[in-house]
């Protein structure tokens, strides 16, 4: 029957109704829409049904119920467990414990799995996961996530090539390629070594190829520095026989001082944001759009923050749950303002000029010296034009083409 189905869920009680004709009470209450069911009549004077808990208290305000004398004599459902349950804590609180022990067990990483690399990578590989902090024993929502923990294998290994990570469960799962090298010797044609830019040579070192300039020379861009064609470096040999051109690819460093003009402007008052090292961490369990903290209470007492956040799902063994830990990692975080002296705004523009022209040229160069052309001072800013003398390799190789 539709009307008592889920009675269960909500609770039902038995009632035994005793006093003349006690199935016109029962029939009373089912004018009054109260709901009962298996009615037995034990005696004329004695009638025995159901109805919902949430109707046990309407029995009241039927006819005549003074008349009749009713008594509880079974409770069923699932209020009635807990209120069981309830009375017995020692039972309610190992049920906890055990749920608590199964859910802090789901969340520890029982196993690490390396797949696709030979066992010397692979040791090198669990060394460094050790470092994360991954290894067996240790809490899966701890950890950082298998983004970032690919992206750091990639930086720290360089023999890896591709890293997948995966969480499954208590199970790390760690697919690697590793780089296979294959050094292949580039097949060129004859070529010569010629200036990329103007300036005057201070060092050359010629491994293959006829040298066209001496130390101290000025050259210009386009000039040839290193000829990779060797023919007729001997004249006598030239008069015993007759050769062909030997054309080669020519090869060398030629090392030059060449001269940059850039321009710089430097504030006199800095501003700076820093962080002092000091952190504190908060723990949630995200439910939804609910966030319950369970670690680190209060409110942060630094001024100025800077928050990193974390999301770990929870496992119960192998099901994901719907509810994360969320770590809250908030830094310290200062503003500091200095005011430079013009001579220290020259200082810092100077350094600052280095750096970025250094960042446009090749890896080896370096300035050797600077000198400041002009210099203007005005709404609190110094600005400078600099004279930058760079020592670098300007040799760049350009194939021979007939006819050279």
């Amino acid at each position: 029957m539709k009307h008592i189905q889920g009675s269960f869920l909500t609770g039902y009680v038995t009632i035994l109704v005793e006093g003349t004709n006690p199935e016109l009470f029962l029939q009373q209450c089912v004018n009054q829409e109260i709901v009962v069911w298996n009615v037995i009549k034990k005696s004329n004077t004695l009638c025995e049904g159901k109805i919902r808990l949430q109707d046990l208290g309407e029995l009241e305000n039927v006819q005549n119920n003074d008349l009749y004398t009713i008594s509880v004599t079974q409770r069923k459902g699932i209020p009635f467990l807990i209120k069981k349950l309830m009375s017995r804590k020692e039972f309610i609180i190992s049920i906890g414990v055990c749920l608590l022990l199964i859910l802090y067990l789901s969340n520890i990483i029982w196993d690490i799995k390396i797949n696709g690399v030979p066992k010397d990578i692979e040791k090198k590989i669990t060394k460094q996961l050790n470092t994360y902090g991954i290894h067996t024993g240790a809490l899966g929502f701890s950890l950082d996530s298998p983004s970032a923990i690919q992206q750091q294998l990639l930086h720290d290994i360089p023999e890896l090539l591709w890293v997948g990570v995966e969480k499954k469960g208590t199970t790390f799962q760690i697919e690697v390629v590793e780089k296979t090298i294959v050094e292949k010797k580039e097949v060129k044609g004859p070529s010569n070594l010629v200036a990329t830019k103007e300036g005057v040579i201070t060092y050359m070192y010629i491994s293959k190829g006829l040298p066209k300039v001496n130390i101290y020379d000025f050259v210009e861009a386009g000039d040839i520095l290193v000829s990779g064609n060797i023919s007729g470096e001997n004249e006598k040999d030239k008069e015993s026989k007759k050769e062909k051109d030997s054309l080669v690819e020519a090869q060398g460093e030629v090392v030059a001082k060449t001269w940059y003009e850039v321009s710089v402007t430097i504030p006199l008052q800095a501003e700076y944001e820093e962080l002092t090292g000091e952190q504190d961490k908060k723990l949630y369990l995200e439910i939804g759009n609910l966030d319950i903290p369970f670690w680190g209470f209060g409110s942060s007492e630094f001024k100025h923050i800077q928050t990193d956040v974390n999301r770990t799902p929870l496992h119960f063994f192998n099901w994901e749950l719907p509810i994360n830990v969320l770590e809250s990692v908030r830094h310290e975080k200062k503003y500091r303002k200095e005011n430079r002296t013009k001579n220290k705004a020259i200082a810092v523009g100077i350094e600052q000029a280095k750096k970025e022209l250094l960042l446009h040229l090749d890896k080896n160069a370096k300035v050797i010296s600077e000198k400041v052309l002009h210099e203007t001072t005005g709404n609190g800013k110094v600005k400078l034009i600099l004279y930058l003398t760079v020592e670098e390799n300007i040799a760049k190789s350009v194939p021979i083409t007939q006819g050279d």
